[in-house]
């Protein structure tokens, strides 16, 4: 009986993304990410494959989203200090997509069952999403700074400069292109 419940949980926690959901213990380090994560290099790889937005560009965009937190969520907001109106946005995953961007994703690219909190998918929405702000707003896909604020403001948001008002975003955008290339740096130096 004890063989039979231990099999049920590790199936369970394999069936919800199992162990692979934990973020990376040293996220500073994109060769020891890399080396630890190797199936999360593999889809970065393959998105770049296949969208053209390089590794570095997509690790510092998921580092910023979500920590490389698989279920990361945006906080709750709450009225007058102590009543819950429910979280910022539906924002969720490793690519902190929203529920109607993720759905546009997933008829767009025929992946019906893609899930935010899938590693492949994530790294794979991010690509599509870059590759769609190069094709409607020519920010190259190797700009971490202008790619991040789109990504964060939304095509239309950044088109229309809503980013410049925000220097807290600004801030951000360009923490996002300072890690890119501390990322793009270090995976050269140890040849990914």
């Amino acid at each position: 009986m004890k063989n039979i419940l231990k099999l049920a949980i590790v199936l369970l926690v394999a069936a919800c993304g199992g162990g692979d959901s934990r973020a990376p213990r040293n996220l500073d380090n994109a060769c020891l990410l890399a080396r630890e994560k190797p199936s999360y290099f593999a889809a970065m790889r393959k998105t770049e494959s296949r969208w053209g937005v390089p590794v570095h560009v997509q690790m510092a965009t998921i580092y910023q989203e979500s920590k490389f937190i698989g279920n990361a969520k945006t906080p709750h907001r709450f009225a007058l200090g102590i009543i819950p109106l429910g979280r910022q946005s539906s924002a969720y995953g490793y690519s902190q997509a929203i529920d109607s961007t993720w759905d546009d994703y997933r008829e767009a690219t025929n992946r019906r069952s893609a899930r935010r909190n899938k590693f492949q998918d994530a790294s794979d929405f991010m690509g599509w999403y870059m590759d769609g702000t190069t094709e409607r707003l020519g920010i190259s896909k190797y700009d971490a700074r202008n790619q991040y604020l789109a990504y964060h403001e939304g095509r239309s948001g950044y088109a229309s400069g809503s980013y410049r008002s925000k220097g807290w975003l600004l801030a951000v955008s360009d923490q996002v292109e300072a890690r890119a290339q501390m990322y793009r740096a270090q995976l050269d130096a140890c040849g990914r």
